[in-house]
């Protein structure tokens, strides 16, 4: 069993990366990708929680923007975490997220609800990456909502009035340094239209020919019609077509290997990448 798309406390998880890790191993999953928002931070503390069975893929989820402003998410896998210019866009994409959070807080703010940055902090773990789960979850401690669920679908969607963007790389600049930094690059739910605006196949394409080395394929928030595409995609372009939990800890339906990636689609990841090793024990 295969996982390569995983969450902890280190981004916007709910389990800190000793957790995911005997979670995985009692869900009888064998390779396990750690992929937190832009940092590296967890990697760590996984590998110390290692055990015999389990091994742990060093990733991240480095999240980019369009020029016309949509969000789009690539993994990488496999890179060297000491590369300059990938820490680098990691460290100015963290850093730009709470500037970016004091705004939507002052837009809800606004709208008369009260909920301030000292809340959303309190759900932040050290040396997490700020996100939008974690006001979801100020927002559920201050009983505005019940979850997080109902937090993203009422305040905090894309097309919400209380959107706000934020620094990030271009698809293209992500591609180029995970790449750069011996990594591979394979793009998150591309199709996930649930999420807010989406890429066409065609801008999928193009990202493919920039260089994109897979596409995750089998995802919770892809129906069938879009898994059929985007494999009928992976053929065309001979990339690596993925399937991953995308798990962030006990949130709605999420579970440990609910899509997995096959063997031999991890083999070629794992010939492919350069920039570090998967830890075993």
């Amino acid at each position: 069993m295969i996982d390569l798309h995983t969450h902890t406390t280190f981004s916007d998880g709910t389990d800190s990366p000793t957790e995911l890790i005997n979670k995985a191993m009692a869900a009888g999953i064998s390779v396990i990708g750690l992929t937190d928002h832009d940092s590296t931070s967890g990697w760590q503390e996984a590998i110390n929680a290692l055990r015999p069975g389990i091994s742990l893929v060093p990733g991240a989820e480095i999240s980019c923007q369009t020029e016309d402003g949509i969000s789009v998410h690539i993994l990488g896998l496999l890179f060297d975490e000491n590369d300059s210019a990938l820490a680098k866009t990691m460290a100015q994409t963290r850093e730009n997220r709470h500037g970016r959070m004091e705004k939507i807080i002052a837009r809800i703010n606004q709208a008369g609800i009260d909920i301030t940055m000292a809340d959303v902090l309190e759900q932040l773990s050290d040396g997490a990456t700020l996100g939008r789960p974690h006001l979801a979850d100020a927002l559920v401690a201050r009983g505005v909502v019940s979850s997080r669920d109902q937090a993203f679908t009422e305040y905090l969607h894309n097309d919400s009035p209380f959107y706000v963007g934020h620094f990030a790389p271009t698809p293209e600049e992500a591609i180029t340094a995970i790449k750069s930094a011996g990594g591979v690059s394979i793009l998150a739910h591309g199709l996930a239209g649930s999420r807010g605006a989406i890429y066409t196949i065609d801008e999928i394409g193009e990202l493919l020919a920039h260089g994109l080395d897979g596409l995750e394929v089998d995802h919770r928030d892809h129906d069938d019609a879009a898994r059929n595409e985007l494999r009928e995609l992976a053929r065309a372009f001979d990339v690596y077509a993925t399937g991953s939990s995308d798990y962030h800890g006990v949130v709605g339906v999420q579970r440990l290997g609910m899509e997995l990636t096959a063997p031999n689609v991890w083999e070629g990841i794992l010939a492919q990448g350069t920039g570090c090793e998967v830890f075993t024990v």
